[in-house]
């Protein structure tokens, strides 16, 4: 096997840990296989693959889209260290309006697989990060949203200085768990 996988008491959300092959050189993994991850009853058709670069105390998210729009993602950071932080907003599941968090790096390589349900979002904790993740349908605007992500009920601890979070407009702009339950509803 290529990956291990790990459970992490969210139904569907899934730590990936590919095997890496290190030598003089330097490294090199697989970041995906489509065929092991089908064996874990993993398995999403990823049509679109993107990419930011982000500077530190920079926090993206908690986005996700809904309806028909609503996306698996499977996330990794090619440079630098991120807090990964998902939010369960599946009605029903044990573990919704939980938040999980973990560190995902360059030097750690894990990847973070995310079912359709999740808000997403990251903090980067180095001078720099370059994030990456698939994801198994395409973005639409009509159907994005998001969760103010220092709202204090959710009680993520980012890792970052309050003096130093770096939010867009748009992030700083969505409304807080509560109001989105609210109007959910």
């Amino acid at each position: 096997m290529k990956f291990t996988f790990t459970e992490t008491g969210f139904e569907g959300l899934m730590i990936i840990e590919p095997q890496v092959y290190s030598d003089q050189r330097g490294y090199f993994f697989e970041s995906f296989n489509s065929k092991e991850f089908l064996l874990k009853k993993a398995d999403y058709f990823f049509v679109q693959d993107n990419e930011s670069a982000s500077q530190y105390g920079v926090i993206r998210g908690l986005h996700f889209q809904t309806g028909k729009m609503e996306q698996a993602k499977l996330v990794r950071v090619i440079r630098g260290e991120v807090m990964d932080v998902v939010l369960d907003l599946r009605k029903g599941s044990d573990t919704y309006l939980k938040c999980f968090q973990m560190i995902l790096s360059d030097s750690n390589k894990k990847q973070l697989l995310i079912p359709g349900g999740f808000a997403h979002g990251f903090a980067v904790r180095t001078e720099f990060a370059i994030f990456s993740y698939k994801c198994d349908n395409y973005y639409s605007p009509p159907h994005e949203r998001g969760i103010h992500p220092l709202d204090p009920s959710l009680k993520i601890n980012w890792g970052i200085e309050p003096d130093k979070i770096v939010l867009s407009e748009r992030d700083s702009n969505w409304p807080g768990l509560e109001e989105y339950i609210k109007d959910a509803d």
